[in-house]
């Protein structure tokens, strides 16, 4: 589970169970670890861990474009399982990652970034972050829907600047290492 939300913003969130729990900065749309039911192993910051055979690494961003002065430090999660490499870039408000980070990150299979804007990058800065990144699939996040009382851009922005006139809205995605894309990166919109 990352990012379990308040129900503070409009939206009711589902009862969770996880094993793992990553929260990328500690904001009430972002850290409502009540809603997880169990015993959850915690990550809420930079560092390497291991637990119960996957492996997550934690890079150290910023919540906004000045250092982190406006809204504070935010977590890049990488997470290693199942042959494949996914990163959650929180609620990232830099327009550009550092060299170092990138390195950190080396080859993304599954990029989440957030793509609305406001609190975080707007859809052309997640597009050069996707370029700089090369993963084979992305899904935005963080952007505007029904009942959300944030206000954030919606997802059109973010399709028209990668050029997609009609997405194709997936319930969940579930995938093997031998099905991701090979040639260009694929974006998919997973129904909220």
């Amino acid at each position: 589970m990352i990012d379990p939300f308040s129900p503070e913003i409009g939206l009711r969130c589902p009862s969770l169970s996880a094993e793992i729990l990553l929260l990328t900065h500690d904001h009430y749309d972002h850290n409502n670890k009540g809603v997880v039911s169990g015993q959850p192993f915690l990550i809420d910051g930079p560092g390497e861990y291991e637990v119960k055979g996957i492996f997550i690494q934690g890079i150290s961003s910023f919540h906004d474009s000045v250092q982190g002065k406006e809204r504070g430090k935010n977590t890049i999660y990488l997470i290693e399982a199942e042959e494949m490499r996914i990163c959650h870039l929180g609620d990232l408000g830099q327009k550009e990652l550092e060299s170092w980070q990138l390195e950190k990150l080396g080859d993304v299979d599954i990029l989440l970034i957030p793509v609305g804007g406001v609190y975080t990058i707007n859809s052309k800065e997640a597009v050069k972050i996707i370029n700089q990144i090369e993963p084979k699939i992305v899904i935005p996040i963080h952007y505007s829907i029904p009942k959300l009382k944030i206000k954030l851009e919606g997802l059109d922005k973010f399709l028209k600047a990668m050029g997609i006139k009609k997405p194709e809205i997936q319930n969940k995605l579930l995938i093997k290492k031998k099905d991701l894309p090979t040639e260009e990166t694929k974006v998919v919109i997973l129904k909220p």
